[in-house]
């Protein structure tokens, strides 16, 4: 049985738990408050609490609703850094992807193949081939097996059967490498809620509002529950700023100009149902100003993507016309038939936090990350790359830890496997038999195991009680009702927002963006949440609204015009 800090320890991450968690947080200090609900404010929770610590986490919005749930949903080294020649970067990226594959979530981290398309015969060839060796020869250097196939050379002719959508005339050959890939927002809410079953008390939509100080130091942060109104204060002996893209206007609250500025690059992603074009494996394109991925997923393509300056909302980034353009004009230079716009099912914008330095453009800013502890009592994390969190968070704890009293032991988290993945191969080489058992499709089941793992028995057992919670959500069938409803009892879901966006992707997969889904998917959550019809209108009208905007503003031809659309449909907020 895991140890942590609550008297019960539990997989569910319902309301009750949240309920609990903020009269936890009223009542003790604790050893470490952690701001910010994205990847590396998880992953740092997760870090404290294993350590033995009392630990807090506080979310502003949904866990993941930043850059966190906008990435190219990769876990990669990053090849493009080798040019760069930021070899412990990738390196330190290439272990931790061994690690996410094999150990840590194996349900949810898979290994996905790659084309690079060469151009020129011979000397292509030869460099890229070098980089792919010593990217091998990295993934390696963990003292662990990659988990995933070294490097091809392909032919011309090899190529083509690969992917015989590829336009003829446009490449010489290409190598082949892998990586893997995540749905980066289902990953941050396992980790959130394993962080709690290990006894951290972690509360989402409850906004830092300030600093609470004694003298120079900090002490704590008053709070806002954005779901009920109620204002309280959190006290800490250390608290732990990971809020990414916000790292700057956390930091002013503090009255603390901060050591180091974090700059937002925007990057956006097209997703086209798969069947547009014929292809094996994914590929990856050079263009003049970023690199240009082409991500198999599910019966979908991820494409993108770019990479600009970006000073606008960071709630919600915008993509514009000009974007998706952009993105449409440099995959179609190798495809034999090209995509348009109609071909377009979903799209949707991220912030990257960088660490802003003396390059002007954000490509050549630093995926680094730094730790200050610029004021007692507060630390800093900004910057890094998704691949790296677990990294990350150590730092962070370790400098929060480093000013605790008493012995406090090293992070453990390099062997704590997020809920859902011990026994997940076990389960996945049975999944024909749980098919039968439960008189489900076996693809259905492969889907559950690669989202829930092992915790997909407590689908199933919903699915025993209630039958019909088996039927597929309109508009979306690789989704059934029980996820919805499991969602919101389970994984701190308190918004429909919460379930179409993040924990499923059907606001990016379904070709009305969640529109048919909604009506359906609010009235499950309000069997578990209590929502009357009012309630119930409200959360869909919002939903819609949000679908409706963000499709105006990706017609619109600049960042400005794209956001000033993108933020005529209202945030969900519950209280004045």
């Amino acid at each position: 049985m895991a140890q942590g800090n609550s008297v019960s320890l539990s997989s569910k991450l319902g309301p009750e738990e949240r309920a609990a968690a903020i009269r936890a947080l009223k009542d003790r200090e604790l050893d470490i408050l952690v701001v910010g609900g994205g990847i590396v404010g998880t992953g740092s929770a997760l870090d404290a609490v294993t350590r033995g610590l009392s630990v807090g986490l506080l979310e502003a919005r949904d866990w993941a609703s930043g850059t966190s749930s906008r990435s190219s949903k990769l876990v990669h080294g990053g090849i493009r850094y080798l040019e760069q020649l930021d070899f412990r970067l990738v390196r330190e990226a290439l272990i931790e992807r061994g690690l996410l594959l094999q150990r840590l979530a194996p349900h949810l981290v898979k290994p996905v193949r790659f084309l690079y398309p060469l151009t020129h015969k011979y000397w292509e060839r030869f460099y890229i081939g070098a980089g792919m060796l010593l990217y091998d020869v990295f993934s390696w250097s963990g003292g662990r097996p990659p988990g995933v196939p070294h490097h091809r050379h392909l032919l011309k002719g090899q190529m083509l059967r690969a992917i015989p959508s590829l336009r003829n005339g446009a490449f010489t050959g290409g190598l082949t490498y892998y990586d893997a890939q995540v749905d980066d927002a289902r990953y941050v809410a396992t980790l959130a809620r394993t962080a709690s079953f290990y006894g951290a008390h972690v509360a989402s939509r409850v906004r830092v509002e300030g600093f609470l100080k004694v003298g120079e130091r900090v002490v704590g942060v008053r709070a806002h529950d954005l779901e009920t109104g109620e204002k309280f204060d959190v006290r800490a002996k250390q608290v732990v700023n990971a809020t990414g893209v916000w790292t700057d206007d956390t930091q002013a609250m503090v009255g603390e100009r901060g050591q180091f500025k974090v700059r937002a690059s925007k990057g956006i992603h097209l997703v086209v149902p798969r069947d547009r074009f014929q292809s094996k494996m994914g590929i990856i394109l050079r263009t003049e100003k970023s690199v240009l991925f082409v991500i198999p997923w599910g019966r979908h393509w991820i494409i993108g993507t770019t990479d600009t300056d970006w000073h606008l909302d960071k709630a919600h980034p915008a993509a514009t016309a000009a974007d998706i353009d952009y993105v449409l004009e440099h995959v179609n230079q190798i495809l034999a038939v090209p995509l348009t716009r109609e071909d377009v099912e979903g799209v949707y914008a991220g912030l990257r936090p960088l660490l802003a330095g003396e390059s002007e453009q954000t490509s050549k800013l630093s995926r680094e990350h730094l730790v200050t502890h610029s004021v007692p009592g507060l630390v800093v994390v900004a910057g890094g790359k998704w691949t790296t969190y677990r990294v990350m968070a150590k730092d962070a704890i370790d400098a929060a830890v480093s000013a605790l009293d008493g012995r406090i032991p090293e992070s453990t988290t390099e062997n704590i496997a997020l809920l859902g993945a011990e026994g997940y191969q076990a389960a996945w080489n049975k999944r024909g038999k749980i098919a039968r058992a439960f008189k489900v499709h076996t693809v259905r089941i492969e889907h559950l195991l690669n989202r829930y793992g092992v915790l997909t028995d407590e689908i199933l057992d919903m699915i025993k009680a209630r039958p019909e919670l088996a039927e597929p959500l309109p508009g979306a069938d690789d989704y059934i009702e029980a996820e919805v409803v499991y969602a919101a009892s389970h994984e701190g879901a308190l918004h429909l927002e919460d379930v179409l966006a993040r924990r499923t992707r059907i606001s990016i997969e379904a070709w009305d963006r969640g529109v048919s889904a909604a009506p359906v998917a609010a009235r499950l959550m309000a069997e578990v949440l209590g929502w009357d019809e009012a309630r119930v209108d409200k959360e869909v009208q919002t939903y819609l609204r949000r679908v409706q905007a963000e499709r105006e503003s990706q017609l619109q031809p600049d960042d400005e015009s794209a956001d000033r659309v993108r933020l005529e449909a209202p945030d969900i907020v519950q209280t004045a």
